[in-house]
């Protein structure tokens, strides 16, 4: 009996070797444990599963993502309402929601509990589409490395608007201000950092004063 190491099986199967695992508790695949404690799975068990056309999520099983940057926003009901839309988007679509997701937390960082959260249930084959309102809720930068691996997990992602809150603005000013003072402060040392941001929000005030003028 030919075995293949969980990394061949899922290379075979075209899947994350989370997904075997959580197919493996959910009794769909029976792998063979080594005296090690190590996977191995038969290869005439990867054939009967792609002979079938695969283990898969029912189609309609979606997962919500939503994201504000600042605890301000979420404590005036933006990361709710945000969410809710989310839910009615789904429920117009008739989609499962299987799963929800926030943070609260800025677009740049990489270090987010839900978005960590969503990731492995993805991996694990637990939903078929992620629902967002737009691509920065994902993340600022960076976003096609994670719609690719999503893909790869077999996720597809499913933006439901196109057009940015009014509040899109303030975050972006934000993390821009995020960026040019952890570099500031790189070069110029924690002092320069502070005055390089101040004078950031000052050619963006004598900006916003000028677009104003113009109107």
């Amino acid at each position: 009996m030919e075995l293949l190491s969980i990394g061949e099986a899922a290379k075979r199967l075209g899947v994350h070797p989370n997904r075997l695992r959580a197919w493996e508790k959910q009794g769909l695949i029976k792998p063979v444990r080594l005296p090690s404690g190590q996977r191995r799975y038969p290869v005439e068990e990867i054939n009967r599963i792609l002979g079938t056309g695969g283990i898969k999520a029912e189609p309609d099983a979606v997962a919500l993502y939503a994201r504000v940057s600042t605890k301000k926003q979420a404590d005036a009901g933006n990361l709710e309402r945000q969410m809710e839309r989310l839910r009615a988007y789904a429920q117009e679509k008739g989609y499962r929601v299987v799963a929800e997701y926030s943070d609260v937390a800025s677009g740049l960082n990489q270090n987010r509990r839900g978005l960590e959260r969503m990731l492995k249930a993805a991996e694990r084959g637990e939903f078929k589409k992620l629902l967002i309102e737009y691509p920065d809720r994902l993340a600022r930068f960076g976003y096609t490395y994670l719609e690719r691996h999503l893909k790869y997990c077999g996720v597809e992602i499913e933006i439901t608007s196109q057009k940015e809150p009014e509040d899109a603005h303030t975050e972006l000013v934000q993390d821009l201000l995020a960026i040019v003072t952890s570099f500031s402060a790189r070069l110029y040392g924690a002092r320069g950092g502070r005055k390089v941001q101040q004078g950031f929000w000052e050619l963006i005030r004598d900006a916003e004063e000028t677009q104003e003028g113009q109107i």
